[in-house]
Formats: structure tokens, C-alpha cells, sequence
């Protein structure tokens, strides 16, 4: 195991990866959280930040879950499931619209990035 690994071990134990942020969250709720669809024939875009001025990541395949690990106000967007300001951290430094995750509700649903 190399020492970044072991670290990261250490930090999933602990419950914490010592950066206090968005990380952190990832990290804590990643042994318990729910994941969510994405709107049916739809390829998300996924951001580095809460908006779509933020660069694009990477690009979600059609029919795919996602987790909700927390959710921070950005750009709005009209989508799918509504208009929203909404963004979902997906994964560390991953966000994506929750106007294309079908959560159930309006509004937030998990805790606010921070």
C-alpha cells in the first residue's frame, strides 16, 4: 500500500480527509448515502463547481444513479425535473444540476455543501 493510500485509509477510518470542505462530506457520508436517477436519455454534464460556468468534468452516460453527498445554490438551470438552483455534489469537486436528478422533491434533500 503506498503512503497516499494508507493515508486515505487512515482518513476514510477517521471519517475525514483533512480538508474541512466538500471533501470532507464526500468522504464521511460515502458508507451510507442513497444514489438518485438521472433523467431518463439524458447525458449530464458534470462540473467542477455549482454552475455552468464551472469546467466540464466529464459527461454522464444515459441511465446512470448518482449519489448525493451534499447540495450548494449556483447557476439555475431548467431541466427535466423542473428550475432549480440547486447542484448536487456527486463526488469530490463533482457537481451536477438537480434539475436532471429525479429526487422526489424541490428543494434540498441533503446537506448544504460548506
Amino acid at each position: 500500500m503506498s503512503v497516499d493510500r494508507a493515508h486515505e485509509a487512515e482518513a476514510i477510518e477517521n471519517g475525514v480527509n483533512g480538508t474541512g470542505g466538500a471533501e470532507d462530506v464526500v468522504t464521511q457520508a460515502a458508507a451510507a448515502v442513497r444514489t438518485y436517477a438521472v433523467a431518463p436519455g439524458v447525458r449530464l454534464n458534470v462540473r467542477s463547481g455549482p454552475g455552468t460556468q464551472y469546467n466540464l468534468v466529464r459527461v454522464l452516460p444515459e441511465g446512470v444513479r448518482v449519489p448525493i453527498y451534499c447540495q450548494a445554490p449556483g447557476t439555475t438551470v431548467t431541466g427535466t425535473y423542473g428550475t432549480t438552483n440547486i447542484w448536487d455534489l456527486i463526488d469530490s469537486g463533482e457537481y451536477v444540476s438537480d434539475a436532471y436528478v429525479h429526487t422526489g422533491a424541490d428543494g434540498y434533500i441533503a446537506p448544504r455543501c460548506g
